[in-house]
């Protein structure tokens, strides 16, 4: 087969994640999947095109990380068509069930032959049929009532498998991406393996619900599900039954009684409050994750989180606040502050400033219906990059988190700015006493660097002084972004050396052809013949590259 082919020629080397680990990843297992890969494609006649719902058939069919795709694309509208994002919004939460004997059969292999003993009754019925696992309703012996997740046999082998070619396939293409510009795959490719981590192992999954519900149990309006850590393992998760509301049921809470800009509104709030100040947040905010009971927003799945540090919480805040401020000069101070690596030397500061200036004029004051705050965040990095700024991978996995929450929530608060909420959040959080405190001590601080600096430059300038009365004060000058003009003046200066050269030997040849020293070719001296004739090439060869280059 000509595609199979080509497709072993592209990915036939690499290096594998780890060629000793459990999920044997090598040149053979790749070829396998690739070859599977291919013949699904060929399936749904892929080159053909295809409709809305042969589309999410076919990211069904690839497996788990095509349907993860396939999520974060049903909440970008403004890469797919309408129609498209709707029919992929199924993936969120309807998959072709797995047969509850396979359901029966894992669960055996994590709890033992006799689940009766954990378990008095499993409802073979899927509340939820996900690509990574199937969620089924249970009541333990003691009569509570719980949810169990199961992960889908041999999908996190698939998983890791499809993430092995993406390494590879970002190894191939990063030969052709060296500009600055583009997005390095190779690190986004790693993002996606420790994402994957730690979202197929239930057991982190258990911890984060724990934490979570520590974090958010002084909040009425937030909770998640209770776990059981004890029947938690890394491919099972009991926890508490929610019987709930899909976030994303409008219609459905509006006959129930809610007020979707309230619901808007809090769930912001509360996601300011996990980034900001708790410095662990919802990674993946879908609607497929959240219910609504009660009077409270339920996020049932907390496989994917995210964390700051107390720095990348404060300089993530500061680049908000710049953003609702519309302050340009304060952005660009934050994303230099935040940025893990930057090269001073090659930042064009005014550039940089005059493009945040412009970024923030078209998107700071949009309605959420026309904010595009995934561009917003998409264009801040690629201005960053541009200046070579590189921000921390905690950066993209906020970006990633709002977008995705811009996505579930755009319809709840259509009069409202997102970056105006959670600026809101900022100005009302915090202590007034405390942020004086916070800015005497800023204030002392720079009076203290402020203070060597002034000492620094005065014994400098006593030591320029002394060199320059001495004789030994040199300079080294460099203009930047000159490169072109420098170019062109080189041309110019080429030129005119050879004009000289050539004038030289016609009129030295001359002088020498009056002597008629011996030995004679076509009656010229042999010296002033060559110099006649070396003129004359060079001649020739200015007037070509002068009509070449026009």
């Amino acid at each position: 087969m000509p595609g199979g082919t080509l497709l072993k020629h592209f990915f036939g080397q690499g290096a594998e994640l780890d060629p000793e680990d459990r999920f044997n990843l090598n040149r053979k297992t790749r070829g396998k999947r690739l070859r599977e890969i291919y013949s699904i494609l060929a399936k749904h006649r892929f080159l053909r095109g295809f409709t809305p719902e042969e589309f999410r058939e076919m990211l069904e069919d690839l497996g788990p990380s095509f349907v993860k795709i396939g999520q974060t694309l049903s909440t970008r509208s403004e890469i797919l068509p309408q129609a498209y994002c709707e029919e992929l919004s199924k993936l969120q939460s309807e998959c072709d069930p797995l047969p509850f004997p396979e359901v029966e059969k894992a669960l055996e292999e994590i709890f033992g032959k006799d689940l009766s003993s954990v378990f008095s009754y499993i409802d073979p019925n899927p509340l939820g049929s996900a690509s990574l696992a199937q969620v089924h309703k249970a009541a333990l012996t003691d009569g509570e009532v719980v949810a169990i997740k199961v992960q889908r046999p041999g999908v996190k082998a698939t998983m890791a498998q499809d993430i092995d070619i993406m390494r590879v396939m970002a190894k191939r293409l990063s030969r052709f991406a060296k500009s600055t510009q583009m997005v390095d795959f190779s690190d986004v490719v790693e993002e996606m393996w420790r994402t994957f981590l730690e979202e197929t192992d239930f057991a982190i999954e258990a911890e984060n619900l724990q934490l979570f519900k520590k974090l958010n149990e002084q909040v009425a309006f937030i909770d998640c599900p209770r776990v059981f850590p004890e029947l938690c393992s890394e491919y099972c998760l009991v926890m508490e039954y929610i019987e709930g509301t899909s976030i994303g049921d409008h219609d459905k809470l509006v006959e129930l009684g809610y007020e979707l800009s309230e619901i808007g509104e809090k769930m912001l709030d509360n996601y300011a409050t996990q980034i900001l100040e708790h410095g662990f947040f919802h990674a993946d905010p879908h609607p497929g994750n959240i219910m609504v009971r009660e009077g409270k927003v339920i996020y049932i799945d907390l496989g994917i989180m995210g964390r700051l540090t107390p720095a990348e919480r404060a300089g993530f805040g500061t680049i908000i606040s710049a953003v609702g401020r519309q302050d340009p000069g304060e952005l660009k101070d934050a994303l230099l502050s935040f940025s893990i690596q930057r090269d001073n030397d090659l930042i064009d500061h005014p550039r940089l400033l005059a493009d945040l200036d412009l970024l923030l004029s078209s998107y700071g004051s949009c309605d959420v219906r026309d904010l595009d705050i995934g561009q917003l965040l998409t264009d801040v990095i690629a201005l960053t990059r541009v200046s070579q700024v590189v921000l921390p991978p905690s950066v993209t996995n906020v970006s990633r988190g709002i977008v995705t929450m811009e996505g579930t929530i755009a319809d709840f608060i259509p009069n409202d700015s997102i970056v105006s909420i959670i600026n809101d959040h900022i100005m009302r959080s915090g202590n007034p006493i405390d942020k004086t405190k916070d800015a005497l001590a800023d204030a002392i601080i720079e009076l203290n660097k402020a203070a060597v600096g002034l000492t620094q430059a005065a014994s400098y300038s006593g030591e320029t002084l002394r060199m320059l009365t001495r004789g030994q004060l040199k300079f080294n000058m460099e203009m930047l972004g000159s490169e072109a003009p420098m170019a062109a003046l080189s041309k110019i200066m080429n030129r005119l050396t050879i004009g000289i050269i050539i004038a030289g030997l016609f009129i030295g040849s001359s002088m020498f052809a009056q002597i008629g020293v011996e030995p004679f070719i076509l009656g010229v001296p042999f010296v002033s013949f060559f110099g006649f004739v070396g003129a004359f090439v060079l001649s020739v060869w200015v007037i070509i590259d002068i009509w070449r280059r026009k």
